[in-house]
């Protein structure tokens, strides 16, 4: 009977010696995420907007992983073509791509202008479709891969002066759905992350809101707002072995916030 199960152990775990491609990872979420995957023994290909690339760097190789970084802007799609070409030329291939990257404008619903929905949905929508699609073309080459799209609580619901995001956020479910159907053929799984609500520094202004911060409490059965390394673990299970039969799901992180609305 034991026999059964001695092909499975914690090395299903184990991400040694992968190449992940996690976009934004110079700050936010997305730090935790490409942390997490140096911690699991992948080195880490980082598609990034802004400058501050130092912290990350540091973090990473103070794993003993090798991590490279690309700038630009992923609405340009000469620019998803380089990161492609980059990480394939740095690494020989990709196990891994994350889909992070995104942004959010606020402004009166009434008095929203096109350019900002335009925006929204080019970065938090259109360029994961882009990036995942080329991304897509070399995981069937290999045979194998793993696609992970950041959602939100935000893809179950709404939020107010901010139509385009989580209009994406609530694409973003179906794009992994249509990505685990066209790809599953190919050894490729697609699911997605979708955090709660956590305590960083981008939302610190709302967490120290003592208003909001208790009407949000009260809604998550943990009692209590996320922390970042509340989806490392989960990050590392969707990009390893362990989760080959998983595909086209979104997993929620946030204390069972999406169970009370």
């Amino acid at each position: 009977m034991t026999d059964k199960f001695k092909k499975f152990d914690m090395d299903y775990f184990s991400l040694k010696d992968k190449v992940a491609i996690v976009t934004g990872a110079n700050k936010g979420l997305g730090m935790a995420y490409a942390v997490a995957y140096a911690r699991a023994g992948a080195d880490l290909y980082i598609p990034h907007l802004t400058d501050d690339i130092d912290e990350i760097k540091k973090l990473i190789e103070a794993e003993g992983r090798k991590v490279s970084f690309i700038q630009g802007d992923l609405r340009d799609k000469e620019y998803i073509e380089d990161v492609v070409r980059g990480c394939i030329k740095e690494y020989g291939k990709i196990d891994i791509l994350v889909n992070n990257a995104g942004i959010s404008l606020f402004e009166k619903f009434t008095e929203y202008p096109d350019e900002a929905w335009e925006k929204v949905i080019d970065v938090d929508l259109n360029t994961v479709y882009y990036l995942s699609h080329r991304v897509a073309r070399k995981m069937i080459e290999q045979e194998s891969g793993k696609i992970i799209n950041i959602g939100s609580a935000l893809s179950f619901t709404a939020d107010k002066n901010c139509p385009p995001y989580p209009t994406a956020k609530h694409a973003i479910i179906g794009l992994t759905r249509v990505f685990a159907n066209e790809l599953g053929a190919y050894n490729i799984q697609t699911n997605a992350i979708a955090p709660g609500f956590l305590k960083t520094d981008v939302n610190k202004e709302l967490w120290e809101d003592p208003e909001f911060y208790n009407k949000i409490t009260d809604q998550i059965p943990a009692g209590r707002w996320g922390k970042l390394e509340d989806l490392m673990g989960t990050a590392v299970f969707l990009a390893s072995r362990a989760s080959d039969y998983i595909n086209g799901w979104t997993i929620n992180i946030d204390g069972g916030f999406t169970t009370t609305i």
